[in-house]
């Protein structure tokens, strides 16, 4: 089992068993600011700070009894002790958090996070019902808001789902450009319906534009640079001389949209085919833009 959901099931253990399914968002959000290298992240949601991973977990963790859900709640379903499997200082930041936080019901748990932490409840459905003016003002400075043209581009290697949208929302991205030829992902948020509805979900919208990707079979046997560069220079021969429409499409989502993100895969710049795209883009009539890889 990934250690990460024995922290869960640990976190439920320590809190009786069963949690109100924000309230267990909001404790083990709490109960992460206490680890050094963290479990879970999480992004500014409808109800303020949420992992979509920890989520995905649970609903892992049904299929396999450990946990049963109701409309409103998780609960935990077996006798294993997890808190005994847990390291000492994680062990030591679940009874803190316990400690801390076990006469908290789910609205002051909101509360405080929304108190401490505005930046989560940026995107909060409720923040206005529940904050004083000065506390939604802090709310509202969190808001990001840039004026600038950019064509950005970001890759989700090595990073969570969650860390990948904090990149976006942080830099006021309204549009992602999804530009893979085939958007499954092995990684979990990264395929297509997965990764719209994150997107929606902060506010973002989703767009995939599979016609300028590049087909897996082609991406075989990629061992060096030099094998990458071959592969781009066929690429900027074949496909981008061909799919001007919808190198024109991107353009005027950029024009429309002020700040637009191309996504694809690999975190180094140098072998993802979204460099040579967005390069490709700024040489079309009418491009006066900055370029910036994220």
């Amino acid at each position: 089992m990934y250690y990460r959901r024995k922290i869960l099931l640990a976190l439920l253990q320590e809190f009786g068993g069963e949690l109100e399914k924000i309230s267990l968002q909001k404790l083990l959000f709490l109960f992460s600011r206490k680890q050094e290298i963290k479990s879970f992240n999480f992004v500014p949601y409808k109800y303020g700070c949420y992992s979509f991973q920890a989520n995905a977990d649970l609903g892992t963790l049904i299929k396999y009894e450990l946990v049963s859900e109701t409309s409103k709640t998780w609960k935990k379903s077996d006798d294993i002790d997890y808190l005994a499997l847990l390291k000492p200082k994680d062990l030591s930041a679940i009874k803190q958090t316990f400690n801390e936080f076990k006469n908290f019901d789910k609205d002051k748990l909101i509360k405080l996070t929304y108190q401490s932490f505005p930046y989560y409840a940026i995107n909060s459905n409720i923040a206005k019902n529940i904050l004083n003016k000065e506390e939604l003002s802090k709310v509202n400075k969190q808001r990001i808001k840039k004026t600038e043209t950019v064509l950005f581009t970001i890759g989700y290697e090595g990073i969570s789902l969650e860390q990948y949208l904090n990149k976006l929302i942080i830099n006021d991205i309204h549009i992602l450009c999804d530009v893979r030829k085939n958007s499954y992902s092995m990684k979990y948020g990264f395929s297509k319906n997965q990764l719209k509805n994150a997107c929606e979900g902060v506010g973002i919208k989703f767009i995939h534009i599979p016609e300028v990707g590049i087909v897996s079979d082609k991406r075989k046997a990629l061992n060096s640079q030099a094998d990458y560069d071959k592969l781009f220079d066929n690429y900027k021969k074949t496909t981008l001389k061909t799919e001007i429409d919808k190198q024109k499409e991107i353009l005027d989502l950029l024009k429309s949209e002020k700040r637009i993100a191309l996504t694809c895969f690999e975190a180094n710049i140098f072998q993802c085919h979204r460099k040579h795209l967005a390069e490709s883009i700024s040489k079309m009539q009418g491009f006066n833009y900055e370029i910036k890889h994220i």
